[in-house]
């Protein structure tokens, strides 16, 4: 049974599948196009950080960030053997559902065209493209999308 929870960035676990997302993003994209947080920034307080487990073994995680006015949606990661099982879905439904919970309006996030499956699990839980936010630099890789939560 899969367990969606708080965890900590720096347990083995998470940490596995957090460098798994770091090795891939620096394949796919220019450092200056890299806008994942480090280890250190998911473990500060205003950082909602959640794994989602089966037994001991960690399968995914993911962030929101509360922000000024609204939560972001960061460090979404699941390992290749969990992918097609909904731990993607379940780790957001978390997030979404924590930062109601915070009392944000609205959930944003940044991804990139060149990860169809993380924008159609976005889009398949009612995200929609929105404009650059935050302190994102104008790039040709970057894909922008928000959904409200009241």
């Amino acid at each position: 049974m899969l367990i969606v929870e708080p965890g900590y960035p720096l347990d083995p676990g998470p940490k596995a599948i957090l460098e798994q997302s770091h090795t891939l993003m620096t394949t796919l994209f220019e450092p200056e196009e890299n806008y994942f947080l480090g280890f250190e920034a998911l473990c500060t307080p205003d950082v909602h950080f959640f794994i989602a487990r089966e037994g001991e073994t960690v399968f995914g995680t993911g962030a929101v960030v509360d922000k000024d006015g609204y939560g972001e949606v960061k460090s979404m990661f699941t390992a290749n053997a969990a992918r097609g099982r909904g731990v993607g879905a379940a780790i957001l439904r978390a997030l979404e559902d924590h930062a109601r919970s915070l009392g944000l309006p609205v959930l944003k996030l940044e991804t990139a065209l060149r990860l169809p499956e993380a924008v159609r699990l976005y889009a398949r839980h009612g995200f929609t493209e929105c404009g650059r936010f935050g302190d994102y630099r104008p790039n040709d890789t970057s894909y922008f999308m928000e959904k409200p939560l009241t």
